[in-house]
């Protein structure tokens, strides 16, 4: 079965939450699927200083844990920090690695110690083959199951461009490779102090993934993504969801 990783960019409220993972739970009934819910407790590299981050740690696990307590769902978040690792690992299945910060050993090592699945975001400045170093350094630390992750690399200024290759020859070093679907149409900075983007380039990306044989998809996700507080251009509309995913399968 292909890993599905779904939901909002960031923890807004109890509410969007409860939208988002009742939905998923929907679809999972529907098409037999087992979609992880992701949501970020901190946004810690938000392009400006006055952005939304998120609501904390703390608070931000124990609204995740609600989640999986009524909802069922496995839950996906990242950590930006190596001491985040510890507290995550308790409450979440799959622990994630901006891709930023795919390189920073104490980060990597802490991850991996927590014996929850790591998923590595490839940087938007490496090569697929490159990524056998974070990779490396995860198993050797002890991580059971590590996953990578393409979300494009840098093309001049402000933009981003997939380069679906990546994907075999990350292929060739971990047995899950996730595309991720909704920051591969961002537009980083390109929106006055914000990162802007191209949803409707979305399914298009998954679909092009699959041809390139990716058995893991990633998006982000929002009933209203203009309204989002995060990453809003280029989130998926969830009501596009369920077709999104049916297309795959």
């Amino acid at each position: 079965m292909i890993k599905i990783v779904a939901g909002p960019c960031v923890i807004e409220s109890a509410e969007l939450l409860d939208t988002v993972a009742a939905r998923l739970v929907e679809i999972n009934k529907n098409l037999g699927t087992e979609i992880i819910f992701k949501a970020s407790f901190d946004k810690a590299n938000r392009t400006s200083l006055s952005s939304y981050r998120g609501v904390g740690l703390d608070k931000g696990l124990q609204m995740l844990a609600d989640v999986k307590s009524k909802w069922g769902l496995k839950l996906c978040t990242d950590i930006h920090e190596a001491w985040q690792a510890a507290p995550a690992g308790e409450v979440i299945d799959v622990i994630q690695i901006p891709a930023f910060l795919c390189r920073q050993t104490d980060l990597l090592v802490a991850a991996a110690k927590t014996g929850r699945t790591v998923n590595i975001k490839k940087a938007q400045f490496l090569s697929g083959e490159d990524m056998k170093f974070p990779y490396e350094k995860a198993v050797q630390s002890g991580a059971k199951e590590v996953w990578l992750t393409e979300r494009g690399n840098m093309f001049g200024y402000n933009n981003l461009i997939v380069d679906f290759r990546n994907i075999p020859d990350m292929l060739k070093i971990a047995s899950t490779v996730v595309m991720d679907c909704t920051h591969s149409v961002q537009r980083p900075g390109a929106a006055g102090g914000k990162t802007g983007g191209n949803r409707e380039f979305v399914p298009a990306m998954a679909q092009a993934a699959k041809a390139f044989g990716a058995n893991g998809f990633f998006f982000e996700v929002h009933p209203d993504p203009d309204k989002g507080l995060s990453d809003g251009p280029n989130m998926l509309r969830l009501e596009d969801l369920e077709g999104v995913v049916k297309s795959l399968l």
